[in-house]
């Protein structure tokens, strides 16, 4: 059962993410039928710890005290080799068994210390590609909030630790504890880790010049139906060689691109406006409601009305 928590101080850590460990662990809450964890911040050298904002913090707590935590906390620090003192207690807790948990960046440390690999991973999606590139034993996935592989769970920014973290709670101790915890921290009790980050995909800045009108039409006529040979022609090239080359600069296909940037105007008009999803739809090149709905679950795991709900601006009557 989930008791003691130790929460990793690395030098250079975010203050937010590391206060939503204190936050979910750090609280006793028995009072109003919530858990009271055995928690502990500790570091490789007691004393200061310099944050990522420039202000100390003072730790009074060696590494020694994590060799019997069921958890092991990491939370953003900077993104850059670790102290050997700290891979060795993440290594330690996941050969034993025990949680281990990082909130946005601090999955680089999770990397570093070797037990990502094999695993599926995520990060916030500023860093996902790095993650990546550094570390090709994990594989990372940027549309997500959390995810859990065999008791190492990686969140992405901010807010996302705080679902992983009463993710692992759940568990543990149930859904009833954790409402407790989500309700005196006035979150929602469970987010789905698969839920996305939603991550706006601006137009790639590196296209060639070839295919700069042509997205730039394609912007354009969102709400036309375009096809491969009616772009091709816009380009002076032909149907092959436009989709080939399109692929080969821009990383992905022309119906790939299109569909993520009508996806992204759609994103636009959710935020921003009261129209109806019929319209936005028709606009964007989707047609009908039910077409858009279906990308958005496929690539935002999510539906236009669930979004407009959580980003829509309250309009002016």
């Amino acid at each position: 059962m989930l008791k003691k928590v130790v929460l990793l101080a690395l030098p250079g850590v975010a203050p937010f993410e590391f206060g939503v460990v204190c936050e979910v662990f750090g609280i006793d809450r028995s009072d109003s039928g919530g858990p009271l964890f055995d928690f502990t911040i500790a570091t490789a050298t007691p004393g200061p710890v310099r944050t990522s904002l420039g202000f100390d913090m003072m730790i009074e707590q060696d590494l020694s005290v994590a060799a019997d935590a069921d958890l092991i906390a990491v939370p953003a620090h900077a993104i850059e080799s670790v102290d050997e003192a700290f891979l060795e207690v993440i290594r330690a807790a996941e050969a034993r068994g025990a949680w281990v948990l990082s909130v946005c960046s601090g999955a680089f440390a999770l990397a570093q210390a070797g037990i990502l690999n094999g695993r599926r991973s995520t990060t916030h999606w500023m860093h996902a590609d790095r993650l990546a590139a550094q570390f090709p034993g994990t594989t990372v996935d940027a549309d997500v909030l959390y995810v859990e592989d065999r008791k190492v769970v990686t969140s992405a920014g901010t807010a996302a630790g705080i679902d992983a973290a009463l993710h692992i709670v759940r568990k543990e101790l149930g859904a009833a504890v954790t409402n407790v915890i989500a309700r005196r921290m006035v979150v929602p009790p469970q987010r789905d880790g698969g839920q996305a980050q939603y991550i706006d995909f601006p137009i790639a800045e590196n296209c060639s010049d070839s295919f700069a009108a042509v997205t730039d039409w394609m912007l354009g006529n969102l709400g036309e139906d375009l096809t491969i040979d009616q772009l091709a022609r816009k380009a002076l090239m032909s149907s092959r060689t436009f989709a080939r080359r399109f692929r080969a600069d821009m990383g992905t296909t022309p119906a790939a691109w299109l569909n993520r940037q009508r996806i992204i105007r759609a994103q636009h008009l959710l935020e921003r406006t009261e129209r109806s999803l019929e319209s936005i739809a028709a606009d964007t090149g989707f047609g009908a409601a039910a077409v858009m709905r279906h990308h958005f679950l496929k690539v935002l795991q999510t539906t236009p009305t669930a979004y407009r709900r959580a980003f829509g601006e309250r309009v002016a009557s």
